[in-house]
C-alpha cells in the first residue's frame, strides 16, 4: 500500500505541476539521488543504510514495551526523523523507505528523467540492510526477551 500511495501521490504532484504551469525545479519530482556524494553508488548506499540503521533502531528503542517511554515515543521518533533527514538530505535526499523513493522515481521517468530509476536500487535495498542491521543490533542490546 506504501508503494502504490507513493506513485500516486508522485504522479499528483506531476500533474499538479503539468495544470499550474509550474516548472519542478529538482527536474525529478524530489527523487532521490547520489549527486550529493559525486555520483558514488556506494557513499549513497552507505549513507541510507546508516540514516535508516538510526532512525529503526531508535522506532524498536522507544516502541518497546520492556522500555516503558510511554507517550514520549512518538516525540523521540519524529525527533530522530528529522535528524536523519537533516543529516541526509544534501547527500541522498534521505530514503529510509524504499515506497518514498519508488514514486518519485517512476514519476520522473514518465517525464524522460530516468536517473532516479536507474539509481533506485540503491534507495530499495539499503533501507532493507540497515532496518535488518538494526534489528539484529537491537535484539542483541536488548537481550533474548525483547517483544
Amino acid at each position: 500500500m506504501s508503494c502504490l500511495g507513493a506513485v500516486c501521490g508522485s504522479f499528483l504532484l506531476m500533474g499538479i505541476f503539468a495544470w499550474g504551469n509550474l516548472s519542478d525545479k529538482t527536474g525529478a519530482y524530489g527523487s532521490n539521488a547520489i549527486t550529493g556524494l559525486n555520483n558514488s553508488a556506494g557513499a549513497g548506499f552507505l549513507v541510507e543504510v546508516v540514516l535508516t540503521f538510526v532512525f529503526v533502531l531508535t522506532v524498536l528503542g522507544v516502541t518497546s514495551k520492556k522500555a516503558g517511554h510511554g507517550s514520549l515515543g512518538g516525540l523521540v521518533i519524529g525527533l530522530t526523523l528529522t535528524l536523519v533527514h537533516i543529516l541526509g538530505i544534501g547527500l541522498t535526499g534521505t530514503s529510509v523507505n524504499p515506497a518514498r523513493s519508488i514514486g518519485p522515481a517512476l514519476a520522473a521517468a514518465v517525464s524522460g528523467n530516468g536517473e532516479p530509476v536507474r539509481v533506485l536500487w540503491i534507495f530499495i535495498i539499503a533501507p532493507l540492510v540497515g532496518g535488518a542491521a538494526a534489528a539484529v543490533c537491537y535484539r542483541y542490546l536488548a537481550g533474548k526477551d525483547t517483544e
